[in-house]
């Protein structure tokens, strides 16, 4: 009985111990800034399923500045 008991307490304490893989959205917009206003467009929607730190650290690989035909912008990605 004592060693059942302690399968059971190694077993529940393994499974709190590793982390949770789950869906987490990142979700990102591009701002473009202009002489004198900026316009926010939303540019994307991803999925990553990871552990939240990880989801995080790879959403926040999406975020730029840079420019194309529609001028200047700042890429800003966040989990939601």
């Amino acid at each position: 009985m004592k060693k059942l008991m302690l399968m059971i307490v190694v077993i529940g304490l393994g499974s709190t111990m590793t982390s949770c893989k789950k869906d987490y959205v990142c979700k990102c917009t591009k701002t473009y800034t202009g002489n004198t206003n900026s316009v926010t467009t939303e540019d994307g929607l991803y999925t990553y399923k990871d552990t939240k730190a990880k989801a995080i650290e790879r959403c926040d690989r999406n975020n730029a500045e840079s420019a194309d035909l529609g001028g200047e912008y700042t890429r800003n990605c966040v989990i939601q």
